[in-house]
């Protein structure tokens, strides 16, 4: 069973119907794997015989007339959080011996009370710290659509398992853009919903502090708001924690598109590839043309947000990582994510740390701002192309370290951001744009992200595998 050919909306209903079962779509999905990750090394562990067995139960469960809305779906953990039985490797060398865990994490946890069944462990960066996917003990996740580029990251093992259709869910973590940026780099919708919508509760903090919002990915919105459904809510031990909505968002999805929306090609700290942004403006001409009023707004921050995220990052990285520093075990840790640690050991202070939240505040002020013109505000999701596995991204022909610039902002300011496939550049890989919204608005952006499927009709599949 080929996972992007239906939808997770459809796969729940003809379990509930007696279709299929849950051993059925556990099954496909680990024949899918067994036959895929090879070339595409999305999963770093798979559990066969743990996930049957799971699945066995889910169909037990089923049959004496328990509701279970996500039963029998099989989906994929990031290895940056807990799936009890697994190792958390954190793809990290120095956690591979680490003992399974005993629990889940919340999310985890959440999708496995509403029926979802664990299939195993998606690669991810070392600790998450970069845009693309690969590390030193499970080495690099290709992109489907072209087995020479990366899926992205954080998340990228993740998003290529769902752009082969290996399985129609996985979770992910975004820190900087890691849920945004591999959902666009392999023609995925993906959301970051607002900062405690998904509950980090639990005994651990989240790897990159209060930058970190975890959720649900899938292929498209009607999905991940169905999934986002069974999974948010308060949280006693998450301090971010957000109540649950007075009614279900996944029904709301209409497809209405919104009256106006705001449109900025660079939010005034950056550039854009032309390819990438024509295909912006492309959408944007649709939306126009679909009546909705699009106000133009070259400016939305006074300065770049990437100083002071950075400040938040490396620190996060010096209380994780930074006691290794003298140790044998300092060797183990990615070289090119050793500086970064040493970053946040030597380069800021405590005094750096609460100037950066303060500029938090302003970007949130400015932000909000400007999204009173309408409420939603879209960007493109990237300045440059799906970078080669071992290249940097494509600017306008030119490879660059810094191929992304629009996603990191809104860690800071909190609001909801997501994901949506627009087209295909000329090389035949997907382009998508972010759809912005008021903080805690995360109903807005769903609707707003569905629409704009609608609209776009994305339909493309990778072929590179």
């Amino acid at each position: 069973m080929d996972f992007r050919q239906t939808t997770i909306l459809d796969l729940t209903q003809q379990v509930q119907t007696g279709q299929t079962s849950c051993k059925a779509l556990v099954t496909a999905a680990l024949q899918n794997i067994h036959r895929l990750n090879p070339v595409i090394n999305a999963f770093c562990a798979v559990d066969d015989a743990r996930a049957l067995d799971e699945a066995a139960k889910i169909d037990q469960r089923l049959a004496a007339g328990e509701h279970l809305p996500l039963a029998g779906i099989p989906f994929g953990v990031k290895d940056l959080e807990d799936a009890q039985g697994y190792i958390t490797t954190f793809g990290s060398a120095f956690h591979t011996e680490d003992a399974p865990a005993l629990e889940d994490s919340e999310l985890v946890r959440r999708l496995r009370a509403a029926g979802a069944i664990v299939v195993g462990k998606t690669n991810t960066p070392e600790f998450g710290y970069k845009g693309k996917t690969d590390n030193v003990p499970f080495g690099v996740t290709k992109n489907p659509w072209d087995l020479t580029r990366t899926p992205g990251g954080s998340s990228g093992g993740s998003s290529a398992a769902l752009a082969a259709g290996m399985v129609p869910l996985a979770t992910g973590s975004d820190g900087g853009g890691s849920i945004r940026i591999p959902a666009a780099l392999c023609g995925l919708s993906g959301i970051k919903t607002s900062q405690g919508r998904v509950p980090n509760g639990g005994p651990k903090p989240t790897g990159s502090g209060l930058l970190t919002v975890k959720g649900p990915m899938t292929r498209r919105i009607r999905d991940a708001a169905f999934v986002l459904d069974q999974c948010i809510g308060a949280e006693p031990t998450d301090i971010f924690s957000l109540p649950a909505p007075n009614a279900p968002w996944a029904p709301q999805l209409d497809g209405t598109l919104p009256e106006s929306v705001i449109w900025s090609p660079t939010m005034g700290i950056t550039s854009c590839d032309a390819e990438i942004l024509a295909l912006c403006e492309g959408a944007i001409e649709q939306l126009r043309r679909a009546g909705v009023q699009v106000i133009e707004q070259e400016t939305i921050w006074d300065k770049h947000p990437f100083a002071d995220w950075l400040v938040f990052w490396t620190a996060a990285r010096a209380r994780a990582q930074g006691h290794l520093r003298g140790t044998k075990d300092w060797e183990k840790i990615d070289a090119a994510l050793r500086p970064q640690i040493e970053m946040g050991l030597d380069r800021f202070t405590a005094a750096d740390y609460a100037v950066a939240i303060d500029h938090c505040h302003t970007y949130a002020y400015q932000l909000e701002a400007v999204l009173q013109q309408a409420p939603i505000l879209i960007t493109p999701v990237t300045r440059g192309h799906a970078p080669t596995l071992m290249g940097d991204g494509l600017v306008n022909g030119e490879e660059t370290p810094d191929w992304v610039s629009f996603t990191m902002g809104l860690n800071m300011t909190r609001n909801p951001a997501g994901s949506v496939p627009i087209g295909l550049a000329a090389d035949g890989m997907p382009i998508a744009m972010q759809v912005i919204g008021r903080q805690r608005d995360d109903l807005t952006v769903l609707k707003a992200m569905a629409a704009l499927e609608d609209l776009m009709d994305f339909t493309a599949l990778a072929q590179g595998f």
